[in-house]
């Protein structure tokens, strides 16, 4: 569920991205908002597919796949398509490619260490979003797992020195409240639960994917900060760093029962689906985010709550009651007001009151608007979602 570009939106700038002002006049309009659209239907799609696509492969009946494999898997794969990327960008020539992988990886060796610390969170999350996933109904966890705007707002605060708006402030108040109210829900039983299921765990569980998510990626929108590393050099750094972790990870935690039953045990066309998900869809979402703005990011989050808890209730005979509709309306509430920039807060505010006052002061047209606090990490994207792009290269 990263990539950098999961982390910040910086990451959506890569190279070999088309931006929109390179349009010809007359068509940029046009082009770009179907661009907005396209950005739109793919981060809904990345958000709830993941999650759900995860929850199917966890809950299917024989043999259930290692996680720890699925995470390496997904490094491996989201690593050699970076590489082949930087690899296209130097017109297929490979001594090129190694002279510049060579001065970026291990003559900048500082920089390239950096990224050891995000990486390392970053599986982990990875790695906590499976048992979360395991334990905890989609759509309660595609709730639940907001709350890394939370996390992402209040480490941009402490580390980056960042200030938030009284909106933005009663938003995650709000965001609290919805969350607290499906766990209530979840805690009093709604519907049937799996004997193997321990949502006690998937809480915990989520809570500290949360913690992860919004520490990493506030702290590798810190680091990255003035650095001219391309988002793909930053995805393949963290791939290597990924999964050299994710392999220690899983030597640790399942390292004897792998060795036993093989690398790929109880892999199925689902299981694959959840590593090509993750490897790429990450990475997509890098590029397209560069199109869409914060509200837009916010409306994308908030139909992936719609479609994860429409897709739970079809698949996965989810019981949808009024406490936990209460709940997740509230999220998705707060999820959108604290998407909206603070020149939209004043514009609406600046309207209302020349309905009945002086002519207040409009922003110029044809000017751009104050600068906003983004939602998200710089996860690394800033974005209130995903996983690890540059919000985190890396995750989902």
């Amino acid at each position: 569920m990263a990539a950098v570009g999961v982390g910040g939106s910086t990451a959506a700038a890569g190279p070999g991205v088309v931006s929109a002002g390179t349009l010809e006049p007359g068509t940029t309009s046009a082009a770009h908002r179907r661009l907005k659209y396209i950005s739109l239907a793919v981060l809904v799609v990345q958000n709830a597919s993941l999650i759900l696509s995860i929850r199917y492969a966890r809950t299917l009946p024989g043999d259930r796949f290692f996680a720890t494999t699925a995470v390496v898997m997904a490094e491996v794969l989201k690593g050699l398509t970076c590489l082949l990327l930087l690899f296209a960008q130097k017109r297929g020539n490979v001594k090129h490619l190694v002279l510049f992988l060579h001065e970026a990886v291990l003559v900048q060796y500082v920089d390239t260490l950096k990224l050891a610390v995000p990486s390392l969170i970053y599986t982990l999350q990875n790695n906590l979003q499976y048992v979360a996933i395991s334990n905890l109904p989609a759509a309660t966890f595609q709730v639940t797992y907001q709350l890394k705007i939370l996390t992402t707002a209040l480490f941009s605060v402490l580390m980056l020195n960042r200030s938030l708006s009284r909106l933005q402030w009663a938003s995650l108040l709000l965001l609290f409240t919805g969350v607290a109210i499906v766990q209530a829900q979840q805690a009093g039983g709604g519907g049937p639960r799996p004997l193997d299921q321990n949502p006690g765990a998937g809480l915990a569980a989520v809570v500290a994917s949360c913690l992860s998510s919004g520490f990493a990626g506030v702290y590798f929108e810190k680091i990255l900060k003035g650095s001219s590393g391309s988002v793909w050099l930053r995805n393949l750094q963290l791939g290597l760093f990924g999964t050299a972790l994710g392999l220690v990870g899983l030597w640790w935690a399942e390292g004897t029962a792998v060795a036993r039953r093989g690398f790929f045990f109880g892999y199925t066309p689902a299981v694959w689906g959840v590593v090509l998900n993750q490897a790429f869809g990450g990475l997509l979402v890098a590029v397209v985010v560069k199109y869409a703005d914060n509200i837009l990011k916010g409306f994308a989050t908030s139909l992936s709550i719609v479609l994860s808890t429409v897709a739970s209730i079809r698949l996965f005979g989810f019981h949808l009651d009024p406490l936990f509709a209460l709940g997740a309306g509230l999220v998705i509430g707060a999820v959108y007001l604290y998407s909206l920039p603070r020149g939209a807060v004043k514009a609406i505010a600046s309207t209302s009151a020349s309905a009945s006052g002086p002519c207040i002061h409009q922003q110029p047209p044809g000017q751009p608007p104050p600068p906003q606090l983004s939602s998200h990490r710089g996860d690394l994207i800033t974005e209130p979602f995903l996983p690890k792009l540059l919000t985190k290269v890396k995750g989902s």
